[in-house]
């Protein structure tokens, strides 16, 4: 038998957090609740950080995630406030412990402590050299940006892309590294991942694949980017955007089961009773495809969210979500929803790839179980909507 807990302790204040609590506040829960941040700013919105904060369109006041209605949530926000550990506490309460010593109890715990950038090794301290995952990062880079010419990005991932679309529209020289032979293949696959490549020639952007970073150069400040075939190439600004590592050390010793994430259950429980974990530093089992996943996308902080809420409620939860994502470059809007398999026949539905404006299905025994479009959000949606009628 559930029993609603009568407090529960948030940790991360991000959207994952935000998010939990507005759920479990819709769907009735009374008790009290503490989120605890380790930022000192109140939730904000990610994405832009890449894309129009940099170029000045978006200002800081236009990330923040909270309205007015939040004013109603009742809760107590402990923010600059950074987790150091979890035990059970003598009375039986989890006990969360913070960088300054103090301590707070609860009847529950989500974690969504985030994730944080993943850095090259012998850079630290060497100016114009950036992470990009915070709103200070943004703060920061853009400062960079301003006085820079030749803009050099280690990583052809999305947030690569993003900042190359982004400094390209500032008349940087902009340069992307990447290592594997198609940027994007992981999530979309060779065919659609090259196509979206391609966009970087378009506009100017110098794309290297299949090329490996051997060492930053400069003294104080970075100067160059030399490449292990001994390419060295100009840069005032580097960006490093090669992935993110979930923050999961605080938890070392709390006997929480952790393996590139916080494992969980399809319903966000860790193996801890009454201790539940999402967003990016979750890896939450897929019953779909019955492995355990972890998902970096916005779309999965707010669908997890509504899951914990239901299952500390007892609430019965609808259909799992369509997995879903979404990046805007050079102009144009990217969009993913479904499931990908290396072995999917991608099949042109709409327009036409040479163009930027088309959708593409990922197609399975027949079944279409994944589609991407570019530039086409209204027969995306479309199928999206059909996708999520066949998980009905």
């Amino acid at each position: 038998m559930n029993t609603v807990p009568n407090s529960i302790v948030v940790l991360g204040a991000s959207l994952a957090g935000l998010s939990a609590v507005r759920a479990l506040r819709e769907k009735g829960y009374t008790g009290r609740l503490v989120v605890a941040g380790s930022e000192t700013s109140l939730p904000y919105d990610r994405p832009p950080l890449s894309k129009e904060f940099l170029t000045g369109d978006v200002t800081d006041e236009d990330l923040l995630l909270m309205n007015s209605d939040d004013d109603t949530l009742d809760v107590e926000w402990r923010m600059n406030s950074t987790a150091t550990g979890l035990i059970r506490s003598p009375d039986g309460l989890h006990r969360v412990t913070f960088d300054d010593g103090s301590h707070l109890d609860a009847d529950a715990v989500v974690v969504a402590t985030g994730a944080r950038a993943r850095t090259l090794p012998g850079h630290f301290g060497l100016a114009g050299v950036h992470t990009l995952r915070s709103v200070d990062d943004a703060r920061a880079l853009r400062e960079s940006l301003s006085r820079a010419q030749n803009l050099v990005i280690v990583g052809a991932g999305f947030i690569g892309a993003e900042v190359a679309s982004s400094a390209a529209g500032m008349s940087l020289q902009v340069t992307v590294v990447e290592a594997s032979p198609t940027p994007l293949a992981g999530p979309l696959g060779i065919e659609l991942g090259a196509i979206c490549a391609g966009q970087h020639a378009v506009h100017g952007v110098r794309l290297l694949t299949g090329a490996v970073v051997d060492a930053l150069l400069g003294d104080d400040a970075v100067e160059a980017v030399r490449l292990s075939d001994g390419t060295v190439l100009p840069a005032d600004v580097v960006v490093v955007g090669i992935g993110a590592v979930p923050n999961v050390e605080w938890a070392g010793g709390s006997e929480l089961m952790i393996d590139d994430g916080f494992l969980t259950d399809s319903s966000c429980r860790t193996n801890l009773p009454g201790v539940y974990a999402i967003g990016d530093c979750a890896r939450t089992f897929d019953e779909a495809h019955q492995v355990h996943h972890r998902s970096e996308h916005w779309s999965n902080a707010v669908t997890q969210a509504a899951t914990v809420a239901d299952t500390i409620m007892a609430t019965p939860s609808g259909p799992a979500a369509i997995p879903y994502f979404w990046s805007h470059q050079y102009g144009k809007m990217l969009q993913f929803a479904g499931t990908r398999h290396s072995t999917d026949e991608v099949r042109f539905v709409d327009g036409d790839p040479g163009t930027g404006t088309f959708v593409a299905t990922y197609d399975r025994d027949g079944d279409t179980v994944g589609v991407f479009a570019m530039n086409n959000p209204r027969l995306f949606t479309r199928y999206k909507k059909q996708l999520a009628r066949s998980r009905a």
